[in-house]
């Protein structure tokens, strides 16, 4: 037992120990380092220093003396005095750009160089982000001395000035009247190109962030005005943007009430455009060799048509190109609409008798379906919507599972036209196709050819799935798990 017990408070001392150990950090250990930056604040420190006295000049010019005066705890990364010799005259005789630049060196709380994460994103006071790797890199600059703590923070000298970079979308804006495509871009801030964007234009409060609520690139595809997260853009030169747009007109064929709008040239510039940002910052060494749009529609990536270098922003990397040529079958990608997402019905008040269910196939996959049993009508009718269609021929698979009983029933599909309501019965006018009653076998998981259609405008269709004109319960009955329509390349 004596044994043991001596064991025991062996173990115990070394578990306390480690624990000191571990709990011991840099910035907790900033007493004991004998830094004689501990008696000043960052602001004092920074401008004493011979090696960042030129920087420390402009923290005074600014006021953010002050700032780093105060009883906050900050980081901030202070550029050599060569670096600083090699800063545009333009920023430091601009008082705006300059506060921007001298922002874009300090951050809000301590960061040593000895950290948890390897590699963190930080928020400095310009509201730009920047990457703190290691204890080596911020940004683009080499720390060359690490860890100078003072009363209120650290800071690190750097070898590089970090002048704010802008971010995609400013890039974007600098192009304009320069690049095709960026004025289309920048275009969509007048242009809705869904009709839920126009709410959100007008509850858009002016400011630096406004486009990323009026904009309806930055609202549907990506919000590259976004300072947190980091992308890619392929901007395309006019030659090969005018041949991209070229390919899709005919599958954007659209109507416009005034004709001053050419609609058709608007949407197919933007079904272009649409596919050439993606949610991660690629360095050249590190693009795919094909990349697959938020949308579905992918492409080879030909690094032979990147003109220049990267252009390498505080959000993410811009390749300017020569041409992204996209095939027409990836562009055209399939539209798929689900069974149990059906937006209305009719007659309107037999909601009781729709099931929505939660499934799972033969092969052990689980899926959601609907079906609409014992409502003692005829022709029963879910409705649903099919988005972004093109002008084109369609073909139409659906996959209807008749898991519910013994008997085969029959049931129809309706493409377009307007809904006309009377009392609790809805009504289609002027379908563009209604197809053939078709039967649904018992426990047929496959995918059925219903037939194909062709549509002489782009947009939003109405689909609608019809029961047998029969009240006959068992007869009447409805099931869809999902409707395919595949565009066919003329």
């Amino acid at each position: 037992m004596t044994l043991l017990k001596l064991k025991y408070k062996r173990i115990l001392a070394v578990v306390l120990t480690m624990a000191l150990v571990s709990c011991s950090n840099p910035w907790d250990d900033r007493e004991n380092n004998g830094d004689s930056n501990l008696d000043q604040n960052l602001s004092e420190a920074i401008i004493n220093s011979p090696e960042t006295s030129q920087f420390g000049k402009l923290l005074v010019q600014t006021g953010y003396d002050k700032v780093l005066a105060a009883s906050k705890t900050y980081t901030v990364f202070a550029p050599t005095n060569d670096a600083m010799s090699k800063v545009d005259q333009a920023i430091l005789n601009d008082p705006a750009a300059l506060k921007k630049f001298v922002e874009n060196h300090i951050t809000l709380t301590a960061y040593s160089s000895v950290r948890d994460n390897n590699e963190e994103k930080i928020n400095m006071l310009s509201n730009k982000y920047l990457i703190f790797k290691g204890s080596a890199t911020i940004g683009d600059a080499t720390i060359v001395s690490a860890d100078h703590y003072a009363a209120n923070g650290v800071f690190h000298i750097i070898n590089k000035a970090l002048a704010p970079k802008l971010n995609i979308w400013e890039y974007v804006n600098s192009l304009k009247g320069t690049s095709a495509m960026s004025d289309y871009l920048l275009s969509l801030k007048e242009f809705s190109i869904y009709k839920t964007d126009i709410a959100l234009k007008a509850a858009t409060v002016p400011g630096f962030q406004a486009d990323s609520l009026s904009n309806s690139y930055l609202i549907n595809v990506y919000n590259l005005n976004n300072e947190k997260n980091s992308y890619t853009l392929f901007l395309m030169e006019d030659d090969g943007y005018t041949t991209e747009v070229d390919k899709m007109k005919p599958y954007l064929i659209k109507k416009s009430n005034d004709p001053a709008i050419d609609s058709t040239t608007i949407y197919s510039k933007y079904f272009t455009v649409r596919d050439l940002a993606f949610p991660k910052a690629y360095t050249k060494d590190a693009l795919p060799a094909k990349l697959t749009s938020k949308f579905g529609v992918e492409f080879a990536v030909d690094k032979t048509q990147i003109v220049g270098e990267p252009v390498v922003l505080s959000n993410g990397i811009v390749y300017r190109m020569k041409k992204v040529d996209v095939a027409l079958d990836k562009r055209l990608v399939t539209t798929i609409v689900e069974g149990e997402k059906n937006f209305s019905f009719s007659p309107t008040d037999l909601r009781s008798k729709i099931l929505y269910r939660d499934k799972v196939d033969p092969s052990g996959l689980l899926f959601n379906d609907v079906m609409v049993q014992n409502q003692g009508v005829s022709l029963f009718t879910l409705f649903y919507t099919a988005p972004e269609l093109f002008s084109t021929k369609y073909q139409v698979y659906w996959r209807a599972v008749n898991d519910r009983q013994t008997n085969v029933f029959q049931q129809r599909l309706q493409i377009g036209g307007k809904l006309s309501v009377k009392d609790k019965i809805i009504t289609v006018v002027n379908p563009v196709k209604l197809f053939d009653y078709m039967n649904v076998p018992v426990k047929l998981y496959d995918p059925v050819y219903v037939g194909e259609f062709t549509l002489p405008e782009a947009g939003n269709y109405l689909a609608s799935l019809i029961a047998a004109n029969v009240t006959t319960n068992g007869n009447n009955t409805l099931t869809l798990d999902y409707l395919k329509f595949i565009p066919v390349v003329k």
